[in-house]
């Protein structure tokens, strides 16, 4: 018998897409039609898994606490004003602000005088399955905010910005910064919304079993409103040039992508139900401890970036302030494209900066 060469398992490992063979299956489908192109792809994914990525970056340290959330502190020493507190969203890892040291939102205010913090929601223990979006804005980000001597300056993104709206609504704040934030969910479109009606509908009863809803539940939504360009970036990647500031993003980018958190089954449930489904935001029927959360209750200063070419935040589902930038990047892109700086990190500094300062 001729003894056959097993490579080593660590020769491939498997750092995403996730879910990979629904990954397989889209890629399959996207180039039926061009061997060619499946070719490419197949390459990409594979520079994409055999990408040196050195060791994982030591989060910034935590200021406060609340459960398994953490405030981090990426204040420059010294910074003066008041604390600008970043809420992303639920569904990805919180550090698509700090992506890459060259390719930081964060530290990059921080650098030009500013005080951020960053909220690191964690992972949700199992005895968190009852706890919704509301709960999250309740239990955890009041609280958290309630720790400042001075109200801070709230800045959300995506999701994170539909629940710094809620906040701003319940407790005083010193102003309001949305980044591709989801409000009217109607804007969706009802063939995106039936989309995601429909994979809720095949998912909640695993979802219900398992108290919490898997992050490839999230993903494969996420890739069906365009698999196209899901499949296509890693053609595209395969052509970049081996260790370049390009390839380092994307491989930065994409497992940001495909990394997160399980979100507990009622966060799960209220958003694709009430928010994407009844688009109780939009219609003003989101009440938290008797009050209606809408964009008309804000007091605060408040401005919104909306990007025209989102593809996972439609720019008809903005929560529409009098204060909005309509912009030509991606939802991703608007924090670390190569036009975030202008469209977004500078006019977002410019707006802190003429915030009142604190009494």
């Amino acid at each position: 018998m001729v003894a056959v060469a097993v490579p080593p398992f660590d020769t491939a490992p498997q750092h995403g897409p996730r879910p990979l063979p629904l990954f397989l299956d889209m890629l399959r489908e996207q180039t039926v039609a061009s061997a060619e192109r499946r070719a490419a792809a197949l390459a990409g994914l594979r520079a994409y898994q055999d990408f040196p990525r050195g060791r994982a970056r030591k989060p910034m340290p935590a200021r406060f606490r609340k459960g398994t959330a953490r405030l981090r502190d990426y204040g420059a020493k010294g910074a003066a004003g008041r604390a600008v507190l970043f809420i992303p969203s639920l569904i990805n890892p919180p550090h698509i602000l700090d992506l890459l040291p060259e390719m930081s939102l964060l530290r990059w205010l921080a650098q030009h005088g500013h005080r951020p913090f960053l909220l690191d929601w964690g992972t949700p223990p199992p005895k968190a399955r009852d706890m919704d979006v509301t709960a999250h804005v309740t239990r955890v980000l009041l609280p958290l905010i309630a720790k400042f001597a001075d109200p801070p300056v709230l800045v959300g993104y995506c999701l994170g910005g539909t629940m710094a709206l809620a906040a701003a609504c319940l407790t005083p704040i010193a102003g309001l910064a949305l980044i591709a934030s989801p409000w009217t969910f109607a804007g969706f479109g009802a063939g995106a919304r039936g989309e995601i009606a429909d994979l809720w509908h095949a998912a909640k009863p695993v979802c219900t079993a398992l108290g919490l809803v898997p992050m490839e539940v999230l993903q494969a939504g996420f890739w069906r409103l365009d698999p196209a360009r899901t499949i296509g970036k890693y053609d595209a990647f395969a052509a970049m040039e081996p260790g370049s500031a390009a390839a380092r993003l994307f491989v930065a980018m994409e497992d940001w992508a495909n990394a997160g958190a399980p979100l507990p089954f009622a966060t799960g449930q209220q958003l694709f139900e009430d928010f994407v489904g009844a688009d109780a935001t939009g219609t003003g029927h989101w009440q938290i401890k008797g009050t209606t959360i809408a964009p008309a209750a804000l007091t605060c200063p408040a401005i919104e970036f909306v990007s025209l070419n989102d593809r996972i935040v439609p720019a008809a589902s903005a929560a529409d302030l009098p204060d909005r930038h309509d912009l030509g990047a991606g939802h991703v892109g608007m924090i670390v494209g190569r036009g975030a700086r202008a469209q977004v990190w500078e006019p977002l500094s410019g707006w802190l900066n003429a915030l009142p300062a604190p009494r």
